[in-house]
């Protein structure tokens, strides 16, 4: 005869497992659906800061001294000023969302290592500085401490003529994907003034695609 409380808990048993499986998978769906939309809604607000056009407008920068720098479409500007150091990129956002310029740092020469800075190496802005998606804007800083130990090299390099490395940090208006542009600044053959280039990008706040 059949132990029918035997079959009755089997069946029961199989029955649960079946909806575990199926909750499992449910879950499982749920939460790659969430993962791509979330991507999806960051991509949305991602800057990506490049060097701004040849043929943009000029960019004119000010101070709060009054020292004003005008920085030419596709370049920057150095300076050396009342004892001061003065430095100015003419830039373009070219990601879908608004970005937010949090600090810079500074290098004398090529910068041949591939590694990515460190965000506490970095300078932080005294003003807010914000570029719109699709948009053009510039990035400014200046060093005004003689005893700043990149005070000596860079007023070297500015009234020298030597090339010069910009990493700027920035991210979105929240706050997050914060990313690094490495810009080359040097003089500008058979023209006025210097010419920005960038070089390199780092994700600091998401998977790095190299």
């Amino acid at each position: 005869m059949a132990d029918w409380v035997t079959i009755s808990s089997m069946a029961t048993a199989g029955g649960t497992l079946v909806l575990a499986v199926a909750t499992f998978s449910s879950v499982r769906s749920a939460n790659r659906s969430a993962r791509v939309a979330e991507r999806a809604l960051l991509a949305g607000q991602r800057p990506l800061l490049v060097t701004s056009h040849d043929d943009d407008p000029p960019e004119r920068v000010r101070f709060g001294e009054g020292q004003t720098l005008v920085v030419p479409g596709h370049g920057a500007a150095l300076e050396h000023a009342e004892g001061n150091v003065y430095m100015a990129i003419a830039l373009r956002n070219g990601g879908s969302g608004l970005a937010v310029i949090h600090g810079w740092r500074i290098h004398v020469g090529e910068r041949t290592t591939s590694d990515m800075p460190t965000a506490d190496e970095f300078r932080r802005q005294r003003r807010d500085l914000y570029i719109p998606a699709g948009d053009r804007g510039f990035w400014q800083g200046a060093i005004r401490d003689r005893e700043d130990p990149d005070y000596d090299v860079v007023r070297a390099a500015v009234t020298g003529g030597n090339r010069v490395m910009v990493d700027l940090l920035y991210g979105d208006h929240e706050g997050g994907q914060r990313t690094i542009s490495r810009f080359g600044i040097s003089p500008w053959e058979d023209a006025e003034g210097d010419r920005a280039e960038v070089i390199r990008f780092w994700n600091v706040d998401r998977e790095d695609p190299r």
